[in-house]
């Protein structure tokens, strides 16, 4: 049974091809801009999958650029109204519609203080890219499904080529233009093992650390969306401080094990869990002989977990339907949410 959700996943691999044909230019202007004013600080603002997203720019940034960046409050710039001293520094807003009322009014009060303001945002018009400086769209088209995954990778894949342009590092640059095939051959990975493991699961965790938290984050998203089990994402460092007191036998745990100074301590802790008696799923590349999913290599380390998440995808939309549900119709949720 095929669905929007799966459909648009697959898709994803067509909206990294439209953002190398197209955005090249605009990302070479806000990151020139970003260069001759650098900024100390980066802020992002964004909510669900763009949160997530968010984080994946936030880890490269700090990482390839070495400029510290905060997930910035809403409530604290448009309910507070604090006293931000934002002047000199940047903001990135993450967003599928733009639409949202707190989202589009901290850009705007940001702005009104002195921070350069970009957004990447899906929908074209939006009051969000009114309200910045700079916007770059993300190419993905429409998003018919509630469950949100080629504005997703749109996003990530955005985020790395801007930090690529930012840095001027040839070496991510070029890698990016290999993201397409990655996002084909990662699509076809066989996760059926997965669907089977979690039929009939309740509650798991999922783990990752570095830029693969934000894919465990995105991961234990979709998994309450779209199969309403109850998913928590977690550090592979932050699991061992009190959540570890819940894994027993047969508790499921999903870790996203890519390549990177953090896959040791990932590869650890699925062998230690597996003493435990969990029941580990651990997705790593195939040099890793205990792997249980598969993850495809980027030509870059840093776009391994824009693969990864494809592959969770097409597992998330197949496991939905094994369990019954519709993963296009999500209980209680709607593709355009408007928080104040």
């Amino acid at each position: 049974m095929t669905s929007k959700m799966l459909e648009e996943a697959l898709s994803s691999l067509e909206a990294v091809q439209a953002q190398l044909q197209q955005l090249d230019p605009q990302m070479i202007e806000i990151a020139g801009r970003l260069r001759r004013q650098p900024p100390q600080v980066a802020m992002t603002v964004a909510r669900g999958s763009s949160d997530h997203a968010a984080s994946y720019f936030a880890y490269l940034t700090m990482q390839l650029l070495g400029i510290p960046v905060a997930s910035l409050p809403m409530s604290v710039v448009t309910m507070q109204q604090a006293p931000l001293k934002v002047s000199g520094q940047v903001a990135f807003a993450f967003s599928q519609s733009g639409q949202s009322p707190d989202l589009v009014n901290s850009l705007r009060l940001l702005r009104k203080r002195g921070a350069l303001s970009v957004s990447m945002v899906n929908a074209a018009d939006s009051p969000l890219e009114a309200a910045c400086e700079f916007s770059l769209p993300l190419l993905a088209g429409t998003e018919s499904s509630v469950a949100a995954t080629k504005s997703f990778i749109a996003t990530l894949s955005a985020s790395a080529r801007l930090i690529g342009h930012w840095k001027e590092d040839t070496e991510l640059l070029d890698a990016g233009r290999a993201l397409p095939e990655g996002l084909r051959d990662a699509a076809q990975q066989d996760w059926s093992l997965a669907i089977e493991a979690l039929r009939d699961c309740q509650r798991l965790m999922v783990i990752g650390r570095g830029a693969g938290f934000a894919i465990a984050q995105e991961a234990a998203l979709k998994f309450k969306e779209t199969s309403a089990i109850q998913a928590e994402a977690f550090s592979s460092a932050e699991v061992r401080h009190g959540p570890m007191a819940l894994i027993g036998d047969n508790y499921p745990l999903l870790v996203f094990a890519p390549r990177g100074a953090e896959q040791a301590g990932l590869l650890s802790l699925a062998a230690d869990m597996r003493q435990r008696g969990a029941r580990v799923l651990l997705a790593a590349p195939d040099d890793v002989l205990e792997r249980d999913l598969t993850l495809t290599r980027a030509e870059h380390p840093a776009l391994d977990p824009i693969l990864a998440i494809q592959s969770f995808y097409v597992m998330a939309a197949g496991l939905a339907v094994a369990r019954g549900m519709d993963p296009d119709q999500p209980r209680h949720l709607s593709k355009v949410t408007r928080t104040h």
